[in-house]
């Protein structure tokens, strides 16, 4: 099978599923790297595994004497990254309520921890309760069963955290779903899509995970095809290149930026993050709402949100195989254990897409959503972010911000909820 090389991710066939099922979906290709060298991943690409998705969280990270970058530990809900107001201010969304409305989450594996964990940030933030007994929280295998759920992964389970947190942040009155794949192969993430897709009251879906476009896409794009829910899926983090999901036609493909506080009207000032995705795809055709000159495919990204590590929000995690260990801050920063043990600050377009997909959940308009277009038709509702670049391209659009639409960006960032 032919396979484009463009972004630093894996997937393939399934686990425990007969290889007829589905096609085999995107395969890897080399890691380029983050948008910063003082970053580290979640974990959950597992590099030695050569047939699985990436997910597209990154933390703040620091060199040990050692050379080794490892995670800041801060341990504070109030020094660790933006939080809930801030970015609920930056993107103009103070006035809008989910009203019971449902984001739902797809990830693979399980996060043992992720409603004390989801407690423990809306919590810390003055949010309301969202948990299994008050029914805004709900967690489900891919077949939309409460059990069995998947094995337990350490960096999943922050990518689990990161979204949770991010759909809080963005949309507090939102009820949240979380489909947790078996695996992180392909054909067990879409059949979670259809899952979340045909749960009642879901508004919106998000995707921060991805893999290398192949020949196989555009054979597995009906899976985010289900008129009145909006898709959402991350661009990328390894700077200039395109994503699959991000790169169907039925999904809002979410760029990044970095966004800093500032002494203009808005209060806050937005440039492109240099580890976005963005591009012109390979295999999807151009849709009939995009019309771009040097692009005659489908062109990535459609809109953003903040997803610079270094700009990064406030995330909580605990799970983790220090075993309950004093030490474990120490030890995961010397890469003696893995996971998270509290408060860590977070960024990737992991960050981005979920803040989008409640964007949906608040504008409560899917039910006129059936891909990637309604932003195009509302543009006068975004925050147009027009410097920046992330990579080469040689100076054009698709990797460098500008007036109007650019790859990196799209067409810009939430001033409140009229362009979705």
């Amino acid at each position: 099978m032919f396979t484009l090389t463009v972004t630093a991710l894996t997937v393939g066939p399934a686990i425990g599923v007969q290889a007829a099922a589905l096609p085999s979906g995107p395969r890897a290709s080399t890691p380029r790297g983050s948008g910063s060298a003082s970053t580290t991943g979640f974990g959950c690409d597992h590099p030695s595994r050569t047939e699985q998705a990436r997910c597209f969280g990154l933390l703040k990270a620091h060199r040990t004497a050692s050379g080794r970058m490892s995670p800041f530990t801060t341990g504070s809900p109030t020094t660790t990254g933006l939080v809930p107001s801030d970015l609920r201010s930056a993107y103009e969304l103070g006035g809008a309520s989910g009203s019971g409305r449902t984001v739902a989450i797809v990830d693979a594996m399980d996060d043992p921890n992720a409603e004390a964990d989801l407690s423990a940030y809306r919590s810390a933030y003055g949010l309301p309760s969202c948990t299994t007994a008050d029914g805004c929280f709900r967690k489900v295998n891919q077949s939309g069963r409460a059990s069995p759920l998947p094995s337990g992964d350490h960096g999943w389970a922050e990518e689990i955290s990161l979204d949770l947190d991010m759909v809080s942040a963005a949309c507090p009155g939102c009820h949240i779903l979380l489909v947790e794949a078996t695996s992180a192969n392909i054909p067990d993430l879409v059949r979670a899509e259809d899952t979340a897709a045909a749960t009642p009251g879901v508004a919106s879906v998000s995707n921060s995970w991805g893999g290398a476009e192949d020949i196989t896409v555009t054979s597995l794009d009906s899976h985010f095809r289900h008129p009145g829910v909006a898709f959402t899926a991350s661009s990328g983090d390894s700077g200039y290149g395109v994503s699959w999901p991000a790169s169907s036609p039925y999904v809002t493909a979410v760029g990044g930026t970095s966004l800093s506080r500032a002494s203009n009207a808005r209060g806050w000032t937005e440039t492109a993050w240099r580890g976005a995705g963005s591009g012109c795809s390979a295999y999807e055709a151009e849709p009939s709402w995009q019309h771009h000159s040097g692009c005659a495919g489908r062109a990535v990204a459609d809109v953003s949100a903040v997803a610079d590590p270094h700009t990064g929000v406030a995330v909580y995690d605990t799970y983790n195989s220090c075993g309950g260990a004093l030490l474990c801050d120490t030890e995961l920063q010397l890469g003696l254990a893995q996971g998270a043990d509290g408060w860590v600050e977070a960024g990737g377009t992991s960050v981005s897409s979920p803040i989008i997909a409640s964007v949906y959940a608040l504008a409560g308009n899917t039910s006129q959503v059936a891909d990637g277009a309604y932003p195009y038709s509302h543009r006068s509702a975004l925050h147009d972010v027009t410097a920046g670049s992330n990579g080469s391209c040689g100076g054009t659009y698709l990797c460098t911000a500008g007036p109007g639409y650019d790859g990196p960006t799209g067409l810009g960032t939430p001033n409140g909820t009229g362009a979705f």
